[in-house]
This record gives structure tokens, sequence and C-alpha cells, in this order.
């Protein structure tokens, strides 16, 4: 999206988000971003594993906050963590992100600093028992000698961009996922829900954060 202009916001819990004019479109929702990616990729989809070594995929580092809020959460597991951006942000919007003054007040944004700072297409430990490695390329393009058996599935609406919520795109999430893998969204269309069914998954609709009645949680068959 770097074609683009881009406005920092304000989201309903303080936290900063990203809006997109053009595409009337943000990163996160306006109640809260790190609400949001806490309930729906957290709480929702990390802390529901019971594996003590888990590979994770994201689709859409974006602003680097499901990164960030994994390496808080970890609670003793063992993390690689794999994430797909086709168009990275420039670093004077990533510097006007205020989640570490959330997240660890007091603190000094290393953990923060060192997502951001990592090279892309290169293993980097991060922090105790946690490696990232960012991808700049899109989803179709993107191999992995990696079984993933979790999934944070963050790419923009399907009205926004609809070739990433495809059967497809959801057929090749499938195919780079463990049995029993676990795939998580905030989105429940109706095509959505019958491209990711059809790709092999079942799917429950669970209870959102603030702002959303409802999002998709679904486990590779």
């Amino acid at each position: 999206m770097v074609c683009y202009a881009i406005e920092i916001k304000i989201s309903g819990d303080g936290s900063t988000t990203i809006f997109i004019p053009e595409i009337n479109e943000h990163y996160h929702s306006y109640h809260g971003a790190i609400q949001e990616s806490n309930h729906i990729f957290i709480k929702e989809g990390l802390l529901k594993l019971t594996d003590p070594d888990v590979n994770v995929l994201e689709v859409g580092f974006g602003t680097g906050l499901n990164t960030y809020l994994t390496v808080l959460n970890k609670a003793g597991k063992k993390i690689r963590y794999h994430s797909i951006e086709k168009y990275p942000l420039p670093v004077s919007i990533i510097n006007s992100l205020n989640y570490p003054t959330i997240l660890q007040p007091g603190g000094e944004n290393n953990l923060f600093k060192l997502i951001h700072q990592s090279p892309w297409g290169i293993e980097t430990n991060i922090d105790t028992d946690f490696w990232l490695n960012k991808f700049n390329t899109d989803l179709l393009n993107f191999e992995s000698d990696k079984e993933y058996n979790l999934v944070y599935f963050d790419a923009f609406a399907p009205e926004k961009q609809p070739e990433l919520w495809t059967f497809q795109v959801f057929e090749k999430i499938n195919k780079l996922m463990s049995k029993n893998g676990v795939l998580t969204t905030y989105c429940v269309k109706g095509i959505v829900k019958r491209a990711i069914k059809e790709a092999g998954f079942s799917i429950e609709l669970i209870p959102g954060p603030p702002g959303k009645r409802e999002i998709l949680r679904a486990v590779k068959l």
C-alpha cells in the first residue's frame, strides 16, 4: 500500500492504527487496535495451542502488532514466526506507533525495534525462544519447508483485497499447515467461510472483540 497516503489514528483503546483514506480502510479495528489483535490472534489462536513448539505463519505483517503481541505472550513456547508482507510500511510510520508505550510502559521499545529492524528473508532471534523471518512477497509466491500449526490471517477486508480471500489462497495455506493446525481471522463473510471450508478446513464462529460480534477460527482437517 506504499502508493497511498497514510494517516496515523488513535483507536478506541488508545492504541494507534493506520488509516488509508483512498480506500477508506483501517489496519485495525477503530474500536481498539491492541484489543482486537490480542483477542483474535493471541487469545483465540496462540493461547489455545498446547504444543510447546509452534510454527506461526502471519499473512499481513503490517504494523508488526501481531508479531509483537506473540513475543509478549509466548508463555514458555518455542516459536518460529514467519510473516508475509508485500508492502512494508515506512520507518517514519513505524516510529509513530505507540504499542510499546502501552504494552511495555517504562521500557525501551527494544522488542518492537528488533522486530522492525530484523532483515527481510533472514531468520532472526528476537527474544528467548522466539525466531522471526519476514518475507517481502505475496502469499501465492511464498514457499516454505515449515509446517505451520498456527496461521494469523490478517489481510485487508475482502471488499478491499478480494484476491486474498479466495479458495486458491486458502488451499495454498492448507498445504502449508500441519494436520489440526489452526487459522484465525476477523472476517466471517459468507464468501470467506465457503472458501475456507472448500479448501479443507472445519470452521467455527466465536465471539469477537468489542465492536465485532463474531470472528472465525478454522482447523485443518
